[in-house]
Formats: structure tokens, C-alpha cells, sequence
């Protein structure tokens, strides 16, 4: 049978995954910057390899603060106040994102739909902070009632 423990279980893995992933893709990103876009300049390259390693920075982050997020879950810890400071620079990492993928478009406009769509959950994180942050003001209030 699936239980709570099970998913965030899955959810860990899932996480530890993808930054395997971006580790690979950050040290196979020149080789296949070579394979994948032939018309490319050195110029060109050397533009997407920096926003692949800068990108790199506010990605990784965000995936240890989202693993230390779904720890916590795990140990019943939901309603704290470092899990709405984890959301919060975890929205915070996805506007990074956002924006370096727009300054990005300067060069290949596909780069701004990436941005639209780091922004936009940026924004639904930071939402789902605040919802955490009421809770977590209803439960202070719970606790200090008699």
C-alpha cells in the first residue's frame, strides 16, 4: 500500500536524482554543446556554457534546500518556521533562475520561455510559503489557547 512515507521516500530519490543529472549535464555541457548546436560560434558556446554554469548555481541550491524541506516533512516537522525560510529561498532560487534565463534570451530567444516558466513557479512556491506561514501563525495561536 502507498503511504506518506513512501512518497516523500520517492520524492528524496527523485531529488538526489536530478542533481545527479545537472552534475552531468554541467561536466558533459561543452561535449554536447559541440554535438547539439554545429552552427554555434565560439562566441555562441561560450555564452551557453555560461548560463548552463551559472543556472547551475541557483538549481543546486534549490535541490538541497528541497531535499532539507522533505526531510523535515518526513520527521512530522511540516508547520516550522524553516520550512517557510526554505520555500522562501527556494522561490528565490527560482527567480535566479528566471532571470539569468532572460538575460539569456538576449542571445537565444528559446532561453525566455525557460525564464516565463521558472518565474511562473517561483511564484506558485512563494504562494505555497505564505499558506505555510499562516498555518504556522494558526498553530502558534492554537498552542498558546487553553
Amino acid at each position: 500500500m502507498w503511504t506518506d512515507s513512501k512518497s516523500i521516500a520517492l520524492s528524496k530519490f527523485c531529488v538526489v536524482s536530478i542533481m545527479a543529472m545537472l552534475v552531468m549535464c554541467a561536466a558533459i555541457a561543452p561535449w554536447a554543446l559541440n554535438g547539439l548546436f554545429l552552427h554555434l560560434t565560439e562566441t555562441g558556446k561560450a555564452l551557453f556554457l555560461a548560463t548552463i554554469y551559472t543556472g547551475s548555481v541557483p538549481a543546486a541550491a534549490l535541490l538541497a534546500l528541497l531535499f532539507l524541506f522533505l526531510r523535515r516533512i518526513g520527521q512530522g516537522r511540516v508547520f516550522v518556521n524553516e520550512n517557510r525560510n526554505c520555500l522562501r529561498h527556494i522561490s528565490w532560487c527560482c527567480f535566479a533562475g528566471a532571470a539569468i534565463c532572460f538575460l539569456s534570451s538576449l542571445y537565444w530567444l528559446p532561453w525566455f520561455a525557460i525564464g516565463v516558466a521558472a518565474g511562473f513557479m517561483g511564484l506558485i512556491v512563494r504562494v505555497v510559503k505564505n499558506v505555510i506561514a499562516k498555518a504556522i501563525s494558526l498553530q502558534d495561536d492554537a498552542d498558546h489557547t487553553i
